[in-house]
């Protein structure tokens, strides 16, 4: 799972906070992202969910007039997602990793709790953490654990797929305000 914050969504999504980048650079990545191969797009597609199928789809409607439309295409692709293609998007997703200084007791919590969330839901445990400080992440990922616990399999399989387009929407803003070289 994911720990880094992403930069912001131009529309205000997560991470609208992030003002070092000029809207420019999206026009500028957009453009290169647009021009790219297809394989490339795809793979590149790819490192923002982990399904082959919204990969495939996000790189064949190319190309993109705007971040607006690209983030909206990659909204209405994660909600046509079928079970198998968010199971795939879900085993693409790593866990949380602390760095080797924190305390064995953080390392030990962190690993407990993922445990028993795949135990209880046969996946890996996803959650966008674009709204909170770097230094908060690791709370943020047991206290979403402890609370997730709790739903039932239809309810928590809703929210992972959630966490996961909001992921995408991220993962595509730094794709793309990355742009060409950077």
């Amino acid at each position: 799972m994911p720990v880094q914050p992403r930069p912001p969504a131009p529309d205000g999504g997560p991470g609208a906070e992030h003002a070092g980048a000029p809207p420019d650079d999206h026009a500028v990545g957009l453009a290169h992202f647009n021009s790219l191969p297809f394989a490339a797009a795809e793979a590149a597609f790819l490192e923002c969910c982990g399904s082959l199928r919204w990969a495939h789809r996000m790189a064949a409607h190319r190309p993109y007039p705007d971040l607006g439309a690209l983030l909206a295409a990659s909204d209405e692709a994660g909600y046509d997602l079928a079970p198998g293609d968010i199971a795939e998007a879900l085993a693409a997703e790593s866990a949380t990793c602390l760095h080797h200084d924190a305390p064995r007791a953080a390392h030990l919590a962190l690993r407990a709790a993922h445990a028993a969330y795949e135990s209880r839901f046969g996946h890996a445990f996803v959650i966008c953490l674009d709204s909170s400080a770097p230094s908060q992440h690791v709370d943020q990922v047991l206290a979403g654990i402890r609370v997730r616990l709790a739903h039932e399999v239809d309810e928590e399989r809703a929210v992972t797929a959630e966490e996961l387009r909001r992921l995408a929407r991220s993962r595509i803003v730094e794709l793309v305000t990355a742009g060409p070289g950077r």
